[in-house]
């Protein structure tokens, strides 16, 4: 997928200093795009449903 085009949020626990900035996007069947604000172009960590549901069970635990 093409991420340069995807409608990206910023995390609602990001300073807001613009420092610590992590962003989230839907891809194409469910699969959710994570990435770095600061780092314009750089990586996207890409994970399926299921990862991502894991991921977030885990944050919500803490």
């Amino acid at each position: 997928m093409d991420w340069s085009t995807a409608v990206w949020r910023k995390s609602s626990k990001s300073g807001s200093d613009g420092g610590s900035c992590v962003e989230v996007a839907a891809g194409p069947t469910g699969t959710m795009g994570v990435r770095d604000s600061k780092v314009a172009g750089g990586p996207v960590v890409v994970v399926n449903p299921e990862e991502w549901r894991v991921f977030l069970a885990g944050i919500k635990s803490r």
